[in-house]
């Protein structure tokens, strides 16, 4: 299973979001109508990778003609492609299944200040906000208005009663496989770890209550974080666990709650986010893969989540994927409190070599990294002789339900969360911490290709996943990024 919306909501819930009605009277932003849509044969080309010939464009552009939306144009034009002599081009028609959703109608997206697919960008654009300079003076100063029956509700996630309520409307309602096969399982502890870092802000953490037995429908989060983008701090909030109750995914209920956390998060005068989703929405700042090793190949084939080879026997696949009992290298150990100021230097000094990137306060590496039973596991690689550390490993831990097997019922999953390689080549660290995750009976390791991940993930016997997890900022214009140019890691 792919992680199609881990730091964001469910794929199911963007969609009926996009499909949602606009509070009546919303505009575009002045600087939204400002910038100027570029000419749609331009954008097709550039989306596609191609240049068009004089005569494909003048009937691209007769086709389009009637269509009344900029969008539309962009949308028949490549419905249009598909139909000419590109229909044989596997590479043009897989950029047009890629792009087209950038080219729908979003009438909430469309309606923020994010990047739209069709603005005509100049480079002077970026690194700067989207939107028109605000101060707090002109936030709203009262929440948004909930349909009938229900209520705005803080959540305080360390009071276990509570941090069960969000845990079981996650449970129920949260990321899904496309197959519906395999559901994250957020624990309650890791949901306090994720959510109650030092500085975080309990107003930021809030749902939707209703009925009679005051119920919770709904529940969104954020924290902030100092982020680096291309050499600039940026104050951001990191948006998470964007969750509605199935039965209430028309009533609006997904705007009005990123709505309200824009206003609580503006109201401490920051005014960019942060956030990733697996669906394709205006407009990512990067496109990323997960990768997955397997770790218990045989448990894995068994409840759907990977296949056999072809040709391939189980025992001998089993072999193929056999890691070593033992870690190789010396002086790898758990990492304590002690060490929090050296993997703090570590850790920035790594970052720092990413166009995108968080900075962390020790306070925020202490919280962080240090192991914590089922929730992050850190080690350290400490010299025998000098006692330094110049290396680290890190994963998280975020099983998912197993929906549909009458024997397996979890998924042990462990994500690999941040590294730093000096003494130790990184290939053989991560080869560690797969060693580590499968003596701690994890059935699979994923990893993003992001940071340097990527060039060594084949070596390592990863395979990779078939869906993507998009970068997205709020109020923020970037270039795209390549995953290897992301130090950010989103649990």
């Amino acid at each position: 299973m792919e992680k199609k919306g881990g730091a964001g909501a469910s794929d199911e819930l963007i969609k009926a979001m996009e499909k949602a009605q606009l509070e009546d009277g919303a505009q575009l932003t002045e600087s939204q109508l400002l910038v100027q849509q570029q000419d749609p044969i331009v954008a097709v080309e550039k989306a596609l990778g191609v240049r068009l010939d004089a005569d494909t464009k003048d009937l691209l552009r007769q086709e389009a003609a009637t269509e009344p939306t900029y969008q539309g144009k962009v949308k028949k034009m490549l419905d249009h492609l598909k139909k000419t002599k590109y229909s044989e081009n596997r590479k043009v028609l897989r950029n047009i299944d890629n792009v087209e959703p950038l080219y729908d109608i979003h009438e909430f997206w469309d309606s923020q200040p994010v990047p739209k697919a069709y603005e005509k960008i100049d480079e002077s654009m970026y690194d700067q906000q989207i939107d028109v300079p605000k101060t707090v003076a002109d936030v709203r100063p009262e929440p948004y208005t909930l349909p009938p029956g229900y209520t705005w509700a803080n959540i305080d996630i360390g009071n276990r009663t509570e941090a069960q309520e969000v845990y079981d409307l996650l449970t129920q309602n949260y990321v899904e496989d496309d197959d519906n096969m395999f559901r994250f399982d957020y624990s309650i502890e890791f949901l306090q770890w994720a959510l109650t870092p030092p500085g975080f802000h309990k107003e930021w953490l809030f749902g939707v209550r209703g009925g009679k037995k005051n119920k919770l429908f709904g529940f969104i989060s954020g924290i902030p974080v100092d982020t680096k983008i291309r050499g600039k701090q940026v104050t951001m909030a990191e948006i998470n666990f964007l969750c509605v109750h199935k039965s209430l995914r028309t009533k609006r209920l997904a705007t009005v709650l990123i709505k309200e956390v824009t206003r609580r998060v503006n109201l401490h005068d920051i005014w960019q986010a942060i956030y990733t989703a697996g669906v394709l929405i205006p407009l990512p700042i990067s496109k990323t893969t997960y990768w997955h090793r397997s770790l218990n190949p045989k448990k894995l084939v068994e409840v759907g989540f990977s296949s056999l080879p072809a040709n391939t026997p189980m025992a001998r696949y089993v072999k193929l994927l056999k890691l070593p009992g033992e870690t190789s290298v010396k002086g790898l150990r758990e990492m304590q409190k002690s060490d929090v100021k050296v993997v703090h230097d570590l850790l920035n000094a790594y970052l720092s070599k990413f166009e995108v990137h968080l900075h962390f306060t020790e306070a925020e590496v202490a919280h962080f990294l240090l192991p914590r039973a089922g929730v992050v596991d850190t080690y350290v690689v400490e010299n025998p002789q000098t006692k330094e550390i110049k290396d680290f490993l890190s994963f998280y831990h975020l099983p998912s339900s197993i929906l549909k097997h009458e024997v397996h019922k979890t998924l042990r999953v462990a994500y690999c969360y941040y590294n730093v390689a000096n003494t130790v080549p990184m290939e053989e660290l991560i080869r560690n911490a797969l060693i580590i995750a499968k003596q701690k009976d994890f059935d699979v390791f994923n990893a993003l290709d992001i940071m340097e991940n990527e060039t060594l993930l084949k070596e390592l016997k990863f395979g990779i996943g078939d869906g993507n997890l998009h970068y997205y900022f709020y109020n923020w214009r970037v270039p795209e990024f390549k995953p290897n140019q992301i130090g950010i890691v989103l649990v």
